[in-house]
C-alpha cells in the first residue's frame, strides 16, 4: 500500500516546497531498469483513468503543483507512464473521493490535529494512516482517535508484519475477520468442543508406581 494523501497541519504547511523538490527527483523508467523509482502503470486503461482523475482536480479548482500527465520516457515510447504528480485538493473533489492508484499525491491543509483527524474519519475508506511527529502525546491521540485499520507513527507505510492480524476498516474491508495472523488461522480452523462430567465418588485412587520396568 501507499499513503496517497498528505494532510499538512499548522506550521508543517511550510514543508510543501521541500516535498515538491523531492517528488521532482524521482526517476521514471522501465520497472527493471537500474535506479528506477517509478515504473509504468499496468495498462493503457489504467493510465487513462489516472490522467482523467488528475484532470478532474484541475477542472474542480485544484492546484496541480507537479504535473506528470505528459511524461515521455524515450526508451519506452509506448509505455503507460505517468510522472510524479502533486495536487493541492479538497475533500470535495473527485480525486480525493476515489482511489487513484497512480503516482499522485494529494495535499490537504488543516489548521489543527483535531481537524486532520476529522478529515481522516469522515473519509469512507479506512485502510491506513500515519503520523509524523516528535510528540508522544500527539502520536497517542492520533492512534486512539483515528478510525482506520492500520496506524503508523513515523513510518511511511503502516503495514505490520504478516504474523499480526491487520486489515482496513470501513469501505476498505469486506467480510468479518482479517486474513492475516491469528484471524487467518481462525478462518481455516474448525472448532471442536468437549463437555464432560466427572464425579468425585467415581475417582480411582491408584498410587503412582516408581519401580523400574523389568522383563519377565
Amino acid at each position: 500500500m501507499a499513503i496517497s494523501v498528505v494532510i499538512l497541519v499548522g506550521d508543517t504547511q511550510s514543508w510543501l516546497p521541500e516535498l515538491l523538490e523531492g517528488a521532482k527527483k524521482l526517476k521514471v523508467n522501465g520497472g527493471f531498469e537500474e535506479g528506477t523509482d517509478l515504473g509504468p502503470l499496468i495498462s493503457p486503461a489504467a493510465k487513462q483513468r489516472v490522467v482523467g482523475l488528475i484532470s478532474s482536480a484541475e477542472n474542480e479548482g485544484g492546484k496541480i503543483l507537479l504535473d506528470g500527465r505528459n511524461l515521455s520516457v524515450p526508451a519506452y515510447p509506448d509505455g503507460n507512464f505517468v510522472g510524479p504528480t502533486v495536487i493541492e485538493a479538497s475533500t470535495l473533489m473527485r480525486c480525493y473521493k476515489e482511489e487513484i492508484f497512480g503516482p499522485v499525491l494529494l495535499i490537504i491543509r488543516a489548521p489543527s490535529l483535531d481537524d486532520a483527524i476529522d478529515i481522516i474519519n469522515e473519509n469512507k475508506y479506512g485502510n491506513g494512516a500515519t503520523i509524523f511527529t516528535q510528540s508522544g502525546a500527539t502520536a497517542r491521540k492520533f492512534e486512539s482517535n483515528v478510525n482506520v485499520g492500520q496506524i503508523g507513527i513515523n513510518v511511511p507505510i503502516p503495514v505490520p508484519l504478516p504474523m499480526f492480524s491487520w486489515s482496513g476498516n470501513k469501505a476498505s474491508f469486506l467480510g468479518d475477520v482479517g486474513f492475516y495472523g491469528k484471524s487467518g488461522i481462525n478462518f481455516y480452523t474448525q472448532n471442536k468442543t468437549t463437555t464432560s462430567l466427572w464425579r468425585s465418588e467415581d475417582a480411582v485412587g491408584n498410587r503412582a508406581s516408581v519401580n523400574m520396568p523389568t522383563h519377565h
